[in-house]
């Protein structure tokens, strides 16, 4: 990894592309620190307590800026909420599907649908927030009112689509994808301090050996973790495939040999951000209703839903949560899987265009085959993705140790340092031929 960001950085094109990214997600920081205008922060801290980590997840996701109420509160999850919702409707909207294979005119016009969702989305989650907290004291004292609402509404929403803009300056100017990158940043802003908290907890005043013994064990399970989403990211299966020689005029063209690829962990992280996001809505909308803390039925299926209390051997019936929460991840991967790969589309091009995979017929039988191994490979990556994820989940419930650098944050962080990687790599490689070619 230094040695690639060494040699990008003698290309004088490439050196500034990344000084651009730089600059920018430092203006994203920045902005972490400018507060909406007539909010109670220390309120909003308490509201955020009694939530019981069910909004641990969004705060990670925008590196605390959600629990500082800062204008980029909403971070960047309106956008990928957008983008997904429209990766969705292109399967239901022929018009969508069509423009989808208009090239890149068509991918333009998907873009600015997103934004224009994007930023419904954040209208929508700023005024429910403005008005559900400011039920419970949100606002400061004269500023719960119309206008006070429409204040707080604006800057969140801007706030979104300004990280929005970034991340597509980013994209088109940097290097790598910018939405992911501002994610990437949010995630490592808060790991300092996640750090200085496990040292307090687990280290700070205790004997020495138990000290040395509790430094070891956080030391092995983040690096095993690393390693693990490392192998996780680059699993993959290849299928051969064939192409038969063909005659094309006077030349002989064809025979030669390749592979599909075929990642294990195909659907990346979103069946965890789906299934996390699905589980933790109902405690969301109680803490708006301020119902989180309630008692009977209703305050057990919350707590059953929390992440929190999963793994806590003196509650094991919070522990139910966790059957769902398996459920919801296996449905997403097989279900994103199915809207991202399609077995019969790849069978049929393969066909036509003289390919086969050695042993298997063309046609039903080579889409019967990709099925069966997608299957297989949707539902190992299912279970290595839900591995990672528990990791965090069972320590926190056995041992109190609530961060957010583990599971899911480290697949997203491991992705897309190794998804810039290969981007820059690729910008070099390109430099180069195009160097060897003028000359």
């Amino acid at each position: 990894m230094l040695k690639t960001l060494r040699n990008a950085l003698k290309i004088e094109e490439l050196r500034g592309k990344i000084f651009y990214s730089f600059l920018m997600l430092i203006v994203v920081r920045l902005g972490a620190s400018i507060p909406v205008p007539g909010v109670n922060i220390d309120v909003f801290g308490d509201i955020f307590a009694q939530t019981g980590g069910a909004l641990s997840m969004f705060s990670a996701f925008t590196g605390g800026n959600f629990e500082q109420l800062s204008i980029f509160a909403l971070g960047v999850s309106p956008y990928i909420t957008s983008s997904i919702i429209v990766q969705l409707l292109t399967i239901a909207i022929p018009k969508l599907e069509e423009l989808q294979k208009e090239g890149e005119d068509g991918r333009k016009k998907i873009a600015e649908i997103t934004r224009y969702v994007t930023i419904a989305l954040a209208l929508v989650e700023s005024t429910a927030m403005s008005i559900g907290f400011g039920n419970r004291g949100f606002f400061l004292e004269g500023n719960f009112n119309f206008a006070g609402i429409t204040i707080a509404v604006v800057s969140l929403t801007a706030g979104s689509a300004f990280l929005m803009w970034v991340g597509e300056r980013i994209t088109e100017k940097g290097v790598g994808n910018g939405i992911s990158i501002i994610l990437m940043i949010n995630i490592l802003s808060r790991i300092p301090s996640e750090v200085v908290a496990l040292y307090n907890q687990f280290v700070k005043g205790k004997a020495i050996h138990m000290a040395i013994l509790a430094l070891v064990i956080i030391i092995l399970v983040i690096l095993l973790t690393v390693v693990f989403v490392l192998l996780l990211n680059d699993g993959q299966r290849k299928i051969p495939v064939q192409y038969a020689k063909k005659m094309q005029g006077r030349k002989m063209v064809g025979g030669q040999s390749t592979h599909i690829p075929l990642k294990v962990n195909t659907a990346g992280v979103i069946p965890i951000i789906f299934a996390s996001s699905l589980m933790s809505f109902p405690t969301v909308i109680a803490s708006f209703a301020g119902k989180g803390n309630g008692t009977g039925v209703g305050a057990t299926i919350l707590k059953m839903l929390n992440q929190q209390n999963w793994f806590n051997y003196k509650d094991p019936l919070s522990s139910v949560g966790v059957i769902i929460y398996i459920i919801l991840v296996v449905f997403f991967a097989y279900f994103y899987t199915s809207i991202t790969f399609n077995p019969i589309e790849v069978a049929d091009n393969m066909k036509k265009q003289g390919g086969f995979i050695p042993g298997i017929r063309p046609g039903k039988p080579t889409t019967e085959y990709l099925t069966k191994i997608l299957n297989y490979l949707i539902f190992m990556g299912a279970v290595g993705l839900l591995f990672v994820a528990f990791i965090p989940m069972f320590f926190n419930g056995m041992f109190g140790a609530s961060v957010s650098f583990g599971g899911t944050s480290l697949i997203i962080v491991v992705g897309v340092i190794l998804e810039t990687l290969k981007q820059i790599e690729s910008q070099m490689l390109v430099r180069n031929y195009r160097g060897f070619l003028n000359d």
